[in-house]
C-alpha cells in the first residue's frame, strides 16, 4: 500500500529539484514530483498520479514560500513548457545548478573535488539564437506556439523571452503570412495539412537570418507569393529555405532541403572564429555562453602549442578549431556525416589547417588513430546526453593522454562516466558548471582530469 492516493490533498515539504526543473517531496519515503515548486517551501499539493516508485502532484498553494521565488516575468510561464524557472530568481538558479552537480558527482561518482560556482550571463534573457515553433489549426486560426509540458497540446506565443528578439519576429511574420495564405497546419493525428514548424536561426554577430519553414508536403501551394511577402515584412533576411519531413515523427527537420531564396547557410561567429550554419547545424543556441564554455575547456585543456589533440563528438568543429589555435593538430570524429562536411569547411574558412576531421562512431576511429601512431596529449569529449559508449572510454584509457577534458549536458552520465576513468588511472582535478540555458534546469558542466603519475 503506498503512502498516497490519487487525488490526495497534502501539505509537504520541498528538498531539491528534478533535472527537469520540479520540486521532490517525499511522503514516508515516497517521492513526489511537483512542478513549479521551489527547494524549501512548504506547498500544498493534489496528487495526480502513482507509479510503485514515485508520484506526480500538481501545486495548489505556496504555504511558505522560498526567498528566491519570483513573479516570471512571461504571461504564459505556467502553461508552456520552453522553460521551467522563471519563477526562481537567477541567483537561485546558478546555486541550485551548481548544487546538482555536485551532488551528482558524490552520488553517482564518489567524487569529493572543487566545483566552482556556475558561470552565469550578466543578462540572462533573450539568449537563443535559434527558434523551433510547433503551429496548428484552431478554430479556423493558424496558431504558433510551444508544446505544454508532457503533451502535444500548442500554447499560442506572441513572444519568448529566451529567445532573441529577431526570431520572434520572424516566426511571428511567418505565421501571418501563411494564414493569409490559407496554408494549413500538419494535424499528427490525421496525417494531413502542409506546415508543421517553423526555425529561426538568427547569427548573434553576423545579424543574419535563416527562416526555415518545415512542411510536410513537397510543395506548398503559392512558395513564390509567400516568400515575396515575406521579403516585404523582413526584407534582410538571408536565407529561406524549406526543410520536408514527410514522416509520421517527432523529429523536426526531414532529410531534404529546397534553396526557396537567398543562401543556403548563414554565418556567425564564435570567439572570433566564423561558422557556416546550415538548417541542420549543431550550433550552440547561447553564443554568449559558449566562449565561456569553450574558454573553460581551453583551460582545462592547457595547451603550449606542442600537444596532439582529440576533439571527440567534434559536431562542426566549434572546439576543434577553439583548441587548433593553441595544439600542433587537432583530430576531430563526429558519427554525423554532414556535420563534418560543415566542420572541414569551418576549418576552411578560418584558415585552420592542422586539424584532421574523420566521420564515424569515436570508438570505432580512437582504434584506428592509435594503430596509425596518432597518440595524443589530450582528448576532449563533448557526448550527448547519454554520455560515452563504453568502448569508447576504453579505448581512451588505452591511449593514455595526459589530460581529458569532459564537456557534459547531463551531469549524471558525466559522472558516471568519470568513475570508469578514475577507477583506471584518472583523478578528476576539478569541474565548472556554466549556465548554457537560463530559466531552464539544464546545466552544462567542464571537468579536468589529469592521469594519474
Amino acid at each position: 500500500m503506498l503512502p498516497v492516493q490519487k487525488n490526495d490533498r497534502l501539505d509537504v515539504h520541498i528538498h531539491d529539484l528534478t533535472h527537469e526543473g520540479a520540486g521532490v517531496a517525499r511522503v514516508d519515503g515516497y517521492t513526489l514530483f511537483v512542478p513549479n515548486a521551489l527547494p524549501g517551501e512548504t506547498v500544498e499539493i493534489v496528487v495526480t498520479k502513482t507509479n510503485k516508485q514515485y508520484g506526480f502532484a500538481r501545486l495548489l498553494d505556496v504555504k511558505e514560500a522560498s526567498a528566491d521565488r519570483v513573479e516570471p516575468p512571461c504571461p504564459i510561464f505556467y502553461q508552456c513548457g520552453g522553460c521551467q524557472l522563471q519563477h526562481f530568481s537567477y541567483d537561485g538558479q546558478l546555486r541550485q545548478k551548481r548544487d546538482r552537480v555536485v551532488d551528482a558527482l558524490k552520488r553517482l561518482g564518489q567524487f569529493d573535488v572543487p566545483v566552482h560556482e556556475t558561470i552565469g550571463m550578466p543578462e540572462p534573457w533573450r539568449y537563443r539564437n535559434k527558434a523551433q515553433v510547433p503551429f496548428k489549426d484552431e478554430a479556423g486560426r493558424l496558431v504558433a506556439g510551444f508544446y505544454r509540458p508532457r503533451s502535444h497540446d500548442i500554447v499560442e506565443m506572441k513572444e519568448c523571452l529566451i529567445q532573441d528578439e529577431r526570431n520572434d519576429e520572424a516566426v511571428q511574420v511567418v505565421r501571418d503570412v501563411l494564414a493569409a495564405h490559407g496554408v494549413p497546419a500538419y494535424d499528427e493525428k490525421t496525417g494531413r495539412g502542409v506546415i508543421r514548424h517553423v526555425m529561426a536561426r538568427y547569427g548573434y554577430h553576423s545579424g543574419e537570418l535563416m527562416i526555415v519553414l518545415i512542411t510536410k508536403t513537397t510543395k506548398i501551394k503559392g512558395v513564390n507569393e509567400i516568400v515575396a511577402d515575406i521579403l516585404k515584412r523582413l526584407p534582410d533576411v538571408t536565407s529561406i529555405m524549406q526543410n520536408i519531413n514527410p514522416d509520421k515523427t517527432n523529429v523536426i527537420l526531414g532529410s531534404t532541403n529546397k534553396l526557396l531564396y537567398g543562401h543556403e547557410t548563414i554565418e556567425d561567429k564564435i570567439g572570433g572564429l566564423t561558422f557556416t550554419i546550415s538548417p541542420h547545424s549543431f550550433f550552440q543556441v547561447n553564443p554568449v555562453q559558449t566562449e565561456k564554455l569553450y574558454g573553460k575547456a581551453l583551460e582545462y585543456a592547457q595547451l603550449t602549442g606542442t600537444e596532439q589533440v582529440v576533439d571527440a563528438y567534434c559536431g562542426i568543429g566549434t572546439i576543434s578549431l577553439f583548441l587548433a589555435r593553441k595544439a600542433a593538430h587537432v583530430y576531430g570524429v563526429e558519427v554525423v556525416p554532414e556535420a563534418i562536411e560543415d566542420a572541414k569547411q569551418n576549418a576552411l574558412v578560418n584558415e585552420i589547417d592542422n586539424v584532421t576531421y574523420a566521420c564515424g562512431a569515436a570508438e570505432d576511429v580512437l582504434p584506428q588513430w592509435k594503430q596509425d601512431g596518432i597518440n595524443p596529449d589530450v582528448i576532449v569529449v563533448d557526448p550527448p546526453r547519454k554520455g560515452c559508449a563504453e568502448s569508447f572510454l576504453e579505448t581512451m584509457v588505452e591511449m593514455a593522454p595526459k589530460r581529458i577534458v569532459y564537456v557534459s549536458c547531463n551531469v549524471a552520465t558525466q559522472a558516471r562516466d568519470m568513475r570508469y576513468l578514475a577507477d583506471r588511472g584518472y583523478r578528476l582535478v576539478e569541474v565548472t558548471p556554466v549556465d548554457m540555458f537560463p530559466h531552464t534546469a539544464h546545466v552544462e558542466t567542464v571537468a579536468w582530469l589529469e592521469k594519474s603519475s
